[in-house]
């Protein structure tokens, strides 16, 4: 088992195993469960959570763990952040925010609201597909400020690709001003979400 832990890819392929496993336990054990447009909509559901959670599980990591803690680490340490982590926190962070949002808009599409939901509820009654709507324009918004501000200026910043040293520092405090709204809007974001699917 520690051979397994000690490597993610093993980690995450058990990890895999197991959820299949229990799918079927659950699946074909459950009763009269179908391949059919139920079946379908939990299935988005599920992929849209676990890249949701990834996505704002990075988004919190960098807000909370490595911007405050950037200053502390001494210049000579810097580089590794820089050059090794950070790159691979944004490739996680803005796949996982593309990935969310596909799916998101698969399950609204599958569950026959995404209309409503786009629209804000209005002329459809309001209530849930209102909550559900702000979630999903949130996330939009979201999302494209990681693609279209934050990894731009994230590029300069990290030496990704050439920028002046001003331009480098300027980059970088509007990517993570720009990743400061994000954070703003996560918590409303996935308050309404929780309500469309809770409250209604």
């Amino acid at each position: 088992m520690i051979n397994i832990l000690q490597s993610l890819s093993k980690t995450i392929h058990l990890s895999l195993v197991l959820a299949i496993l229990l799918f079927i336990g659950l699946f074909f054990g459950g009763g009269d469960w179908a391949f059919d447009k139920l079946f379908w909509s939990w299935l988005f559901r599920y992929f849209h959570v676990l890249a949701g959670i990834m996505w704002i599980g990075l988004l919190w990591y960098l807000n909370f763990v490595q911007i405050p803690n950037m200053p502390k680490i001494p210049d000579e340490q810097k580089p590794a952040i820089g050059k090794v982590i950070a790159p691979a926190v944004l490739f996680w962070f803005r796949w996982a925010a593309f990935a969310t949002i596909l799916t998101g808009l698969i399950v609204a599409y599958l569950n026959g609201y995404a209309h409503e939901a786009m629209t804000l509820g209005i002329g459809s009654g309001g209530g849930k597909y209102t909550a559900i709507g702000i979630g999903m324009w949130l996330g939009l918004i979201m999302a494209y400020n990681v693609w279209f501000i934050i990894w731009p200026n994230q590029k300069k910043a990290l030496g990704i690709v050439e920028a002046q040293p001003e331009e480098k520092a300027k980059s970088a405090k509007t990517a993570m001003l720009t990743s400061r709204i994000n954070t703003l809007l996560s918590l409303p974001m996935l308050l309404s979400m929780v309500m469309a699917q809770n409250l209604y």
